[in-house]
């Protein structure tokens, strides 16, 4: 089988579990540390990808959230990596749960003003991915100016290679 939505989604699952080891190793000040990116420190950029993939998830599942899971978060580094992990799982599960002809379907929900939208699932997940990817690069940037250099290649192809 060539590459799929379904290995794109382990893919995903994949990168943001090694990112989840990784984070767990640094000190828990750099985790919280303040800095100048989308999103303030590594901990809410952590929160924030495993909020967008919760939040998706549950549009798919025809449900629809009107807050951000992460907003009354009062856990620790550790729940917030396992969110993180967990998220990524629960929507790759969910998906392969559903097979291919769920994928082709288009869906409709309302995003958090609620205002309605119609996707197709299969650019939804593309989209999830592809911004897990996206905030994976800003926490690498983060950690690269915190001096830590030794970071696990979590891009596509480390994935492929992985897997053959």
């Amino acid at each position: 089988m060539g590459y799929s939505i379904f290995k794109h989604l382990a893919y995903n699952e994949w990168a943001n579990t090694k990112f989840a080891e990784l984070l767990a190793g640094i000190d828990d000040k750099l985790f919280y540390l303040e800095n100048k990116s989308s999103f303030p420190s590594i901990a809410k950029t952590v929160l924030h990808i495993s909020d967008a993939q919760m939040i998706w998830l549950s549009r798919m599942q025809g449900h629809g959230l009107t807050a951000w899971p992460s907003a009354t978060f009062k856990g620790s580094k550790a729940d917030a990596l396992s969110r993180l992990i967990e998220s990524s799982k629960d929507i790759n599960v969910f998906v392969n749960s559903k097979g291919e002809s769920f994928v082709s379907t288009t869906y409709a929900y309302k995003n958090m003003k609620g205002d309605p939208f119609e996707d197709p699932i299969e650019d939804t997940l593309f989209h999830v991915v592809n911004h897990s990817t996206y905030h994976r690069g800003q926490i690498t940037t983060m950690l690269r100016e915190m001096n830590i250099t030794q970071l696990a290649g979590t891009d596509l192809i480390h994935y492929l290679r992985t897997v053959k």
